[in-house]
């Protein structure tokens, strides 16, 4: 990534924000949620799989944390146990890690347990406070508005994108216009299995823009690419409690199997990735107690501003991969890679059913670093 900057630029820049169509700076004032950029936080995750029922040769694939931003993630290391044969298989495309674990048809109780060390701490960009410009490489810009198997860039994405953005002047304006308009027209649908299935084209199509966390925050990388804004999806695991006391927003317990949450970032001119959730507000306005909360509630109001442009980085990064092939397995691609994998006699399980598929992810909070 390269930085420059010239005066007329910041200038030109400054006046946009002078003019008061991008973030108001009432966001400094926010006092339910607000995350800042404080002091790193470290924590252990352990994820334990015992395959009960082996048919023949079984694997699994876990993902490891792949992701290393000097500003809010350290990925520190993984240590493992098992009683077949291990190795760390780092995807080509995506550079997404993970541990393949083989075992022979003769083992009859396979199991393997992974330790990962992070690092953390919380995200807030001032987007009222350009700075210099930056820019991705021409490979970068490429990579990260290209379309992947469930987020075309085309067609009814693009059509739909170009209808949300067609008053903005800049790409924070799109951003932050296709980040209401999703929060303002898509839902979190209880009954969604896991984190969703990310197909951008299916809930466009069907005007069924319900879903969860991999679906929700996977329109706004679609949308924000079919504007030509470079944008990902960031994969990972709620590890502990939100700080600011939202229930809906926090891993409140030790047992984290089931806190997998993906997020999202955007690219800007003068502000370098950008942390967004708008899958996160509608889970506060569907989960924080009492529930079902308007807009204008305090909660949802603060957490929807806070949210283009912060994080409360209570949660493990695993990896920005799309359309992952499973090192020796037979079976499909995976969409994403946010929760483990295993194949016994070539036959999938289901990794969002983890009381049969028998697995567990734990976190702690070791010390703070």
């Amino acid at each position: 990534m390269t930085l420059t900057l010239n005066r007329r630029s910041m200038m030109e820049v400054a006046a946009v924000f002078a003019a008061g169509t991008m973030l108001p700076t009432s966001l400094q004032a926010n006092e339910l949620f607000a995350p800042r950029t404080g002091s790193w936080r470290r924590f252990q995750v352990v994820t334990r799989i015992e395959l009960t029922t082996p048919m023949g040769r079984s694997q699994a694939w876990i993902p490891l944390p792949s992701v290393d931003e000097s500003e809010w993630f350290q990925s520190n290391g993984n240590t493992w146990r098992t009683n077949g044969r291990a190795s760390v298989h780092v995807d080509a495309t995506s550079k997404a890690q993970m541990l393949h674990v083989q075992w022979d048809d003769r083992e009859q109780s396979p199991i393997v347990e992974v330790t990962s060390d992070i690092a953390t701490r919380d995200r807030m960009i001032d987007l009222t406070r350009p700075s210099a410009m930056q820019s991705l490489s021409s490979a970068e810009r490429r990579y990260w508005l290209a379309g992947t198997d469930l987020i075309p860039v085309d067609g009814i994405v693009k059509e739909t994108s170009a209808q949300i953005v067609a008053n903005a002047r800049s790409d924070i304006e799109k951003a932050r216009a296709i980040y209401d308009w999703i929060v303002e027209n898509s839902y979190r649908r209880a009954d969604t299995r896991g984190c969703g299935t990310g197909d951008v084209t299916a809930m466009l199509k069907s005007g069924n823009l319900g879903g969860k966390c991999a679906d929700l925050n996977a329109l706004f990388v679609g949308l924000a690419r079919a504007a030509e804004i470079p944008s990902r999806d960031i994969y990972g695991l709620r590890v502990a409690p939100s700080r600011f006391g939202y229930m809906s927003l926090g891993a409140n317990s030790a047992n984290v199997t089931k806190a997998q949450h993906c997020r999202a970032e955007v690219f800007l001119d003068y502000f370098g990735w950008v942390p967004v959730d708008p899958a996160d507000v509608r889970k506060v306005m569907l989960e924080e107690p009492p529930g079902n909360l308007p807009t204008s509630n305090p909660k949802v109001a603060d957490v929807r501003q806070a949210l283009f442009g912060s994080w409360e980085t209570n949660w493990l990064a695993y990896n920005f991969a799309h359309d992952l092939s499973l090192p020796g397995s037979q079976g499909p691609k995976v969409g994403f890679l946010m929760y483990p994998q295993a194949e016994t006699d070539d036959l999938r399980f289901d990794s969002l059913d983890p009381e049969n598929f028998r697995y567990s992810i734990r976190a702690k909070e070791v010390s703070a670093i």
